[in-house]
């Protein structure tokens, strides 16, 4: 499992809903995901779940659907691309930081 995954587990912020559907607030992502997973469930927590009001997403996942990342325009729920153990954080791929960058016209 991810350890961004592990540690918000841990800090009680994953959700898993009662059966039959038995719906979760969280995605591991590993080198054996499809990106086509990756994109329906962000496309999932973006536009049908209206529980969720800030994704997390770990920068290498979200550079595998950047495209999508970067269509992405709504405030709610907000999109925060953070670093992972064994990835850096890159600012100049961050979708929001380009936004605020093009928005004061840097």
């Amino acid at each position: 499992m991810s350890s961004s995954v592990t540690g918000l587990l841990l800090a009680g912020i994953g959700h898993v809903t009662d059966p039959p559907d038995s719906a979760r607030n969280f995605l591991v992502v590993d080198s054996k995901t499809e990106n086509s997973t990756v994109e329906k469930t962000f496309q999932d927590f973006t536009s049908s779940r209206k529980d969720i009001g800030i994704l997390l997403i770990n920068q290498h996942i979200a550079e595998r659907i950047r495209n999508t990342v970067d269509a992405y325009t709504e405030a709610f729920p907000a999109v925060l691309e953070i670093p992972s153990k064994d990835h850096p954080y890159d600012p100049e791929k961050d979708s929001v930081l380009k936004r605020v960058r093009m928005f004061f016209g840097e």
